[in-house]
């Protein structure tokens, strides 16, 4: 049988046609992805108000689609071809899946009459590599199930936790007519993920109130959830009435701006060894009550680092039931959506007293004292200066310092999650849960979109970005105005962290590289860029970037101080 069709143009609705209906009536309004021979049968132009963007990888796509679900709260879409195609999207998938954003993930399959997998030509069981990684994998098996399946995908998608939902489609069956034109029914999404509500959750948030006004020192710790429920402005009221001290996930940055005074900032087990001293003692140590509220063990901020070897009374609240309980057995568990939890608490303290929060003054000067020291063993800037300075920009820029920073994957990382200002939900982005090495191009594009109207930064080592800056070239053709920094060390650092924690020494063929010219690169990909040596130089090349309006890039070389001490979070 023939793989291509023949004849002229097709006119009457095919299977391509009703599948992008369908996710537009689930206000999916951009597929990102690589189209391969499916071409024959798909076009991406089938239905009005869905836009593809062809990215240079799968990989791209997938976190683009990651982001703009995250960003807009609406399930997107990814796709891709047969074969390596569909394997080369299955880490935005598992990004999508560990950072739990609501992804519609598509790729073309061998034909129906062809299936054979591992024998016929490009043809892998995709749904077997997608199911451990998304709450629902399906193959297309006639023409008319594609809008079912759809709604399948996106209904478990938008259920807590949410996460990609995967559908396989067969080449034949894609360009095929759909048989009868009914009207589907009314596509349902929901405005907010679906959660999971336990009986008798009121009597245990009652416990949850009695514990609170018992102690001295309560802290809440928010996770990614508290943002998707809606709960934002109910936590940081809640809050504000009592006085309680907020510390957040990498990805729950924003919760409450980074300079508001009981913003005790983003957590992670990198601290004490970047700051050189006792950070998750301070902003734990004196805690007689850690709520937890909407956490998530995949966002890795782990129990032992609030109990920091103390019993110390929890309360978890999140839309799930608790998936790790050998690890993480709270005193309370409230299972029910976060907002309405927060809502409630604040109903049953409406007598209570505030609370003093203890004291993080040291660990204030500790990091205000950090980001001011110039020095730096080698020579070069030093990670703590470039964020600094991406701040101070970031500011200038935004009109009530919104913006998003957009973080890459490497030890400066964790320089971010402490020292990146974030003044919105999800104004800090980093692969949280899979830590997907190359997320940052990805990321901003995603994010670019969403907020077109606010600047987006990002800051990528070396070694991450040259994995996927291929995708430079989708910036500049898109005409996206992010402003991307390049902190280059030549080496992976984390990596090389990781080595002196092993074994006090590295190994430069594991961890080295020969030098790479960003700066012509991003040239060579249409996007204008500079070079930074100086906290002077970098504060003027950020300017420049963020007044140009379209995609900009300065290479900053940095050098990295690998001594062994205070990483003892790290579990190593």
């Amino acid at each position: 049988m023939s793989r291509v069709p023949t004849g002229g143009p097709r006119t009457e609705p095919t299977t391509a046609h009703a599948l992008l209906r369908r996710l537009h009536d689930h206000g999916v309004r951009t597929v990102f992805g690589v189209v391969g021979r499916e071409a024959a049968a798909i076009l991406f132009d089938e239905a009005e108000g869905v836009d593809f963007v062809l990215t240079r990888h799968e990989f791209t796509a997938g976190v683009a689609a990651d982001v703009l679900a995250r960003l807009t709260g609406r399930p997107q879409a990814c796709w891709a071809t047969l074969g390596p195609g569909m394997t080369n999207l299955a880490t935005g998938v598992a990004t999508a899946a560990l950072d739990r954003s609501p992804v519609i993930a598509l790729a073309a399959q061998s034909e129906s009459y062809d299936l054979f997998p591992n024998d016929t030509h490009q043809c892998l069981d995709s749904v077997a590599v997608m199911r451990p990684m998304t709450k629902y994998a399906a193959e297309l098996r006639r023409p008319d199930d594609v809008t079912d399946l759809v709604d399948s995908a996106v209904a478990a998608a938008t259920t807590e936790p949410v996460g990609p939902g995967f559908l396989s489609l067969p080449v034949d069956l894609l360009g095929s007519g759909t048989g009868p034109s009914a009207t589907p029914p009314p596509a349902r999404t929901p405005a907010r993920p679906l959660v999971t509500v336990a009986d008798g959750w009121e009597e245990a948030a009652g416990r949850a109130a009695e514990l609170l006004a018992a102690a001295c020192h309560p802290v809440l710790v928010v996770g990614a959830a508290a943002i998707r429920s809606g709960a934002v402005p109910a936590i940081r009221a809640l809050a504000e009435r009592l006085r309680l001290p907020v510390v957040t996930t990498y990805l729950a940055k924003g919760v409450l701006p980074h300079d508001h005074e009981l913003n005790f900032g983003a957590v992670t087990g990198y601290m004490d060894g970047i700051l050189s001293f006792p950070a998750l003692e301070t902003l734990f140590g004196p805690a007689d009550l850690v709520v937890t509220l909407g956490y998530d063990y995949a966002e890795d901020l782990r129990p032992s680092m609030w109990r920091h070897g103390r019993d110390t009374t929890t309360v978890r609240v999140a839309p799930t039931a608790n998936p790790v309980p050998r690890v993480y057995r709270p005193d309370v568990d409230v299972v029910t959506d976060v907002r309405a939890f927060v809502e409630h608490l604040d109903r049953s303290t409406a007598d209570l007293a505030p609370k003093t929060p203890h004291d993080i003054t040291p660990l204030r000067e500790r990091i205000a004292a950090f980001v001011a020291d110039p020095g730096q063993p080698g020579g070069g800037l030093g990670v703590h200066q470039v964020i600094d300075a991406m701040n101070t920009v970031m500011a200038e820029a935004a009109a009530e310092g919104e913006g998003t920073f957009v973080s890459d994957i490497g030890f400066f990382r964790h320089y971010g999650v402490l020292l990146a200002h974030a003044r919105q939900p999800f104004g800090f982005l980093t692969s949280s849960g899979c830590s997907s090495f190359g997320y940052g191009i990805g990321a901003a594009i995603g994010a670019q979109l969403a907020r077109p109207g606010q600047p987006t930064f990002l800051l990528a080592g070396d070694g991450g970005f040259h994995s996927n800056s291929a995708d430079l070239e989708t910036v500049a053709r898109l005409g996206l105005p992010v402003v991307t920094v390049v902190v280059n060390n030549d080496a992976n650092g984390l990596i090389e962290l990781y080595q002196h924690l092993g074994h006090r020494r590295s190994h430069a063929p594991a961890v080295r590289f020969t030098g790479v010219d960003f700066t012509a690169l991003a040239r060579a990909n249409g996007v204008e860029a500079a070079r930074a040596t100086s906290r002077d130089d970098l504060l003027a090349a950020l300017r420049k970037g963020v007044g140009l309006g379209r995609p900009f890039l300065v290479e900053v070389p940095v050098t990295y101080d690998f001594a062994a001490g205070g990483f003892g979070a790290l579990d190593i």
